[in-house]
């Protein structure tokens, strides 16, 4: 039987740790700051978006958040962004995707202060992630790593295979695990939509990393016997509840806790660890914005 990683836990602990870096910056005359900005009325990003904003008033962040009509220009938004960029408050912000059709996702992306840019998705901050001299590790793949890190999985020499080329998780996290470094050192697959044998891939793999968007597309006769199952995907499907549906992951829980040693709920293991390290981001570029030395978790 599996364990169970529990990433509500984890993201607790962290958050916690963080506490001391944001009273440490608050002493010394700045208290951290993040924006969330939403642009239209998607009830999803709505809900995620407060569930951001009560993290920061947990841990002693500045929550500050702008809405943005969904049927205003592209410039209003783009105004947005330039007017955080010049905030000295808000010391990293995000922009919650999606955004409307009529606006150009990747010049939102561009215009963001690549200093303030905790999602880390600027050209700038993924250069210097895949240079291995990152300034941000985005959220979801940061949270991947402290996961592994807090259930003692060794990455060093692992086999590992990430299952979704995404420029948010797969990508990313792909680059992070095999840097030289002690949550690195790892020999990195990534697969996609049209990797041939699928089940070959992950099959053999010491860590699998389910990040494809694809209700349980992978199941327990795709995973090795003792492999760490990581599923970080979050998909609404049909189901006689009360709401009409129910949170699945990427991965058949049921049958791949079967074979895994440890492995990640739906919902309940990446998703608190994403929101974590959005707090954890934010703290490190206030911390080089205002020159303040802080310990981090």
């Amino acid at each position: 039987m599996s364990e169970i990683i529990d990433g509500k836990a984890v993201a607790s602990e962290i958050r916690a740790d963080l506490r001391d870096a944001i009273e440490t910056l608050t002493d010394a005359g700045t208290r951290p700051g993040l924006a969330t900005v939403l642009m239209g009325d998607d009830p999803a990003s709505e809900t995620y978006v407060s569930m951001k904003q009560r993290d920061c008033e947990e841990v002693g962040i500045e929550g500050i958040h702008v809405d943005v009509d969904g049927d205003a220009p592209a410039e209003e938004l783009y105004d947005t962004i330039d007017d955080l960029n010049d905030d000295p408050e808000v010391h990293g912000y995000i922009v919650q995707a999606p955004v409307p059709d009529h606006v150009d996702y990747q010049e939102v992306i561009r215009r963001v202060d690549p200093g303030k840019d905790v999602d880390g998705f600027h050209p700038e901050n993924v250069g210097r992630l895949v240079a291995g001299d990152a300034r941000f590790r985005p959220c979801t793949p940061h949270g991947v790593q402290k996961l592994l890190e807090a259930y003692d999985v060794e990455t060093e020499g692992a086999d590992v295979t990430i299952v979704g080329r995404s420029n948010i998780v797969g990508k990313p996290l792909a680059n992070l695990l095999i840097q030289k470094a002690d949550d690195g050192n790892a020999t990195v697959t990534v697969c996609h939509s049209r990797t041939e044998n699928l089940a070959e891939k992950t099959r053999t793999a010491d860590v699998v990393v389910a990040a494809v968007g694809v209700p349980e597309l992978i199941d327990g006769d795709m995973i090795g016997e003792g492999a760490v199952v990581i599923d970080v995907g979050v998909n609404r499907v049909a189901a006689d509840t009360e709401t009409g549906y129910e949170l699945v992951g990427d991965v058949a829980f049921e049958s791949a806790k079967e074979k895994a040693s440890a492995i990640t709920p739906v919902p309940g293991g990446v998703g608190p660890m994403t929101r974590a390290m959005l707090l954890y981001n934010t703290v490190v570029a206030a911390s080089e914005q205002t020159g303040v030395d802080v310990e981090l978790p």
